[in-house]
């Protein structure tokens, strides 16, 4: 199965950026798209961004459009996402995921198959 090994999170004020870094190891081969998703205590898994694996084809929930960039570097087997202009509410555990073999970028989480161990973002107020 492919594993994934999620970094870059930590404690920043509000406006500041992180990059957050996932890669993949094993059956890499596999993946047809990768996704960032987060959630905050209480409240269920939400989409940030989704990748297809040749990075031509993007997706954003509407509430990261203009402050965050999901960006994949193949030959690393590494996802990137760029947070800017972060707010309190953008506080939560970041997971990454892979969905095996389809492009279609998907944003529910029953879609990927493959889950990192999450890091951990808060923001400031």
């Amino acid at each position: 199965q492919v594993q994934l090994v999620e970094s870059g999170g930590g404690l920043v004020q509000t406006g500041g950026s992180l990059r957050l870094s996932c890669t993949a190891s094993e059956r890499t081969f596999s993946i047809g798209t990768m996704g960032w998703f987060r959630q905050a205590p209480g409240k269920n898994r939400e989409f940030v961004a989704a990748i297809t694996w040749s990075g031509g084809n993007t997706y954003y929930a509407d509430f990261v459009k203009g402050r965050f960039i999901i960006s994949i570097e193949s030959a690393k087997n590494t996802m990137y996402l760029r947070m800017d202009s972060l707010k309190p509410e953008d506080t939560a555990v970041y997971y990454c995921a892979v969905r095996e073999r389809w492009t279609i970028l998907d944003p529910s989480v029953s879609a990927y198959n493959y889950w990192g161990q999450g890091t951990q973002v808060t923001v400031s107020s």
